[in-house]
């Protein structure tokens, strides 16, 4: 009853599990991207970690005996594994998210409605040390909203990341690009990046992310495998927003042309983005045959999603990774 890629994408495509009382002590709550705001903890079975949100209603339930939990579906056992502790956000990593405001208006991400809080770099540095207590922390990640321009924020997680050295591991940040932002990461320690492309069809991004250039992003993530190097160029690319498979392949051989590596992430609709953006269900079936798409094109061009120091490849709990998942 280990959890296996198909196991671990229909539970992806549920998108959460009820829960008893007995879970509330592991329970994590995100405050970036599209699942913002809600409540998830981190399941480990067969050497696959999947992250879970707690729902109220789900043919899934987990319960707790003696630090093993079973996960029913519809009343059978469906796998069975064990709870992995967050540091901050994930396991294994102090992942902070700087500023929990956008000036961005992405149609599917809660961030810009939530408003929430604006990290000083004391503030993710005391995050850090503390994290870095824990056994098995391992690396950094750093993500952030614009909250005032892009070039200002690029400003502020140099600062942090600059501060942050000090601890010895690897450094990961995901933020807009400006024009010399991987320059200014780079230079300040970052050791990987990522700037989401959020989708890599034209037509849905025009009408998601509403006065931002998909065109700028690829260029910026081109440009940045030239600082960064292949292997540490990362892109999520949202599945799930009515753009058709042939689209995400195609996409996903541009980028891996580039040396970036993508990373596919189920659309998460939130409640404050109700009748926003056209969301559609996306089965287990298609998560599987995208992931392993991708495997075929990463292997063609001599990519490993399996080096990746930070960040969500690292994680692994929001998505099927190829070369650790399949």
């Amino acid at each position: 009853m280990l959890m296996d890629a198909r196991k671990k994408a229909e539970l992806i495509e549920a998108g959460g599990v009820e829960v008893d009382d007995s879970f509330m002590p592991y329970l994590s709550r995100s405050t970036a991207g599209p699942g913002a705001g809600l409540s998830s903890f981190f399941f480990s079975s067969g050497g696959r970690r999947v992250r879970l949100s707690v729902r109220e209603s789900s043919p899934y339930k987990a319960v707790m005996d003696r630090g093993e939990v079973t996960i029913f579906k519809d009343g059978d056992v469906f796998v069975k594994g064990v709870l992995e502790e967050a540091i901050s956000h994930c396991p294994g990593q102090v992942y902070v998210t700087v500023s929990e405001k956008c000036v961005f208006d992405c149609k599917y991400c809660p961030v810009p409605k939530l408003q929430g809080k604006i990290k000083s770099k004391d503030d993710v540095v005391k995050m850090a040390l503390e994290g870095s207590r824990h056994p098995s922390f391992e690396a950094i990640s750093l993500t952030s909203g614009v909250w005032k321009t892009p070039e200002e924020e690029v400003e502020r997680v140099a600062e942090i990341v600059r501060e942050l050295k000090q601890l010895n591991v690897p450094i990961g940040v995901s933020v807009y690009p400006t024009d010399d932002s991987s320059e200014i990461l780079k230079e300040a320690g970052a050791d990987e990046i990522k700037y989401n492309a959020e989708t890599i069809d034209p037509d849905v991004f025009e009408k998601v992310c509403p006065g931002l250039s998909l065109d700028y992003i690829v260029k910026s993530l081109e440009h940045a495998v030239k600082i960064f190097g292949r292997n540490h160029v990362f892109t999520n690319i949202i599945i799930g927003l009515g753009e058709t498979d042939e689209t995400v392949i195609k996409g996903m051989d541009m980028l891996a042309s580039k040396g970036i590596i993508p990373i596919l992430r189920k659309v998460n609709p939130h409640p404050l983005r109700a009748g926003e953006v056209y969301t559609e269900n996306v089965p287990a079936e298609r998560l599987l045959k995208l992931a392993a798409e991708e495997r075929k094109i990463l292997d063609r061009y001599g990519l490993r999603a399996d080096l990746a120091l930070t960040g969500c490849l690292l994680c692994t709990g929001c998505d099927l990774v190829p070369h650790r998942d399949l």
